[in-house]
């Protein structure tokens, strides 16, 4: 209620192939009435500003007054705690390892009052830790962002870390399948609900990724510590040595230091959003002094294509190489190059299962300059053939 802050917390409970019941704090009959068992994993969602068809809310209420939902997020979050206190020591002894607080947009940052999916950034970007979601407020903070302050300027998501661990699918902008920049054009056509669809895709797929981790557990992504989102697209961020690298959802490993660890992956655009990862590493060699070139590189792994842009010779260059399908060991590359040029060696990391792959040249460029070249790279023979990291 706006005019008086008071606020009536409604818990629902779902079981599996049954009806909604509710469980109210102070009444444990209807603990048993929901057949609630501390024993089984117990997830409590709360959801954002303008969800819909999720739950219905206190934010509901609030729509067209986000400043004052955000301001309220604090007063929620200490009832949801008190709900937990309840839980955890008046009535049913739920351990609290066996509890997990999922909180989107709004919600997360009341989740961690309570003590993340992508937390909301307006009124929270830059603020002090007490007045938003931190890694203090429970024993493992997993922050998703999926739209942030890089995305055309918005910042509908908040940017800075605010968790233990911090994943940024796609560079936590642009996801795939969203196609915000393809809405902006349809707004002289569509108006503005062609814009609002594609922002809530946006917003709204760290509620995805974390559903995906939970419907394909074992298949979740896989996540990669990096200083920046253009290292990453490098493939230079493919290591898992000393916890650089971390399942995305559910599953995330429990890692806690000292500061927050910034992570990014790739995804597809649809669940099942796991791709893999390759860092692939070629030198190109020409003449001494030669000017740089601008060909058209297509890698091919068994298919699969990534493109680069601009390559100089006698430097090794890297670039980050995804898959949709898991091909397994590698044993050939092939690449078509438009250039006269020559490249001796190759390298390949497989993020997913850390091997490391060297490739001979199997094939010779053709001195005619200007045509498209196949030239094949194959695998060195054992012991170069698959490196397992140490």
């Amino acid at each position: 209620n706006l005019m008086t802050d008071v606020f009536i917390l409604i818990l629902y409970f779902y079981i599996l192939n049954d009806d909604v019941c509710y469980i109210v704090r102070g009444k444990p009959e209807t603990l048993s009435s929901c057949n609630f068992k501390n024993t089984s994993k117990t997830f409590l969602v709360i959801h954002g500003w303008t969800v819909s068809g999720l739950f219905e809310s206190w934010v509901e209420k609030l729509v067209n007054y986000y400043v004052v939902a955000a301001k309220n997020t604090k007063m929620v979050g200490q009832e949801i705690g008190l709900f937990i206190d309840w839980l955890e020591v008046c009535s049913a002894n739920v351990p609290l390892e066996k509890l997990h607080l999922l909180g989107y947009s709004l919600g997360a940052h009341v989740a961690g009052f309570a003590g993340s999916l992508d937390p909301a950034g307006p009124n929270f970007e830059g603020v002090h830790a007490h007045r938003r979601l931190s890694p203090d407020y429970a024993h493992f903070v997993e922050v998703l962002h999926t739209f942030t302050q890089g995305s055309l300027g918005l910042s509908i998501g908040i940017e800075q870390p605010v968790g233990h661990v911090d994943i940024y699918p796609n560079g936590g902008s642009f996801q795939p399948g969203c196609n915000l920049r393809g809405a902006l054009e349809k707004i002289a056509s569509y108006g503005i609900l062609a814009l609002n669809n594609a922002i809530r895709c946006e917003h709204e797929r760290s509620v995805h990724l974390f559903i995906d981790s939970l419907l394909n557990e074992g298949e979740a992504s896989r996540a990669y510590s990096c200083g920046s989102n253009d290292m990453f697209n490098c493939g230079m961020c493919l290591q898992c040595h000393k916890n650089r690298c971390n399942t995305v959802g559910y599953d995330a490993s429990k890692v806690r230091k000292a500061r927050s660890i910034k992570m990014f992956t790739k995804t597809r655009g649809s669940m099942r959003f796991r791709v893999f990862h390759y860092q692939l590493k070629i030198n190109f060699l020409g003449k001494l002094n030669q000017l740089a070139m601008e060909p058209t590189l297509t890698v091919s792994l068994y298919g699969t294509n990534g493109e680069a842009e601009k390559i100089t010779a006698n430097k090794t260059y890297s670039f980050l190489v995804v898959t949709e399908k898991d091909i397994g060991d590698l044993l050939m590359l092939k690449f078509k190059l438009k250039e006269s040029t020559s490249s001796l060696l190759s390298l390949v990391r497989a993020g997913e299962t850390q091997k490391k792959y060297v490739f001979n040249i199997f094939t010779r460029y053709s001195e005619h300059k200007n045509s498209a070249q196949d030239v094949v790279f194959v695998t060195c023979k054992e012991p170069w053939r698959s490196l397992s990291k140490r």
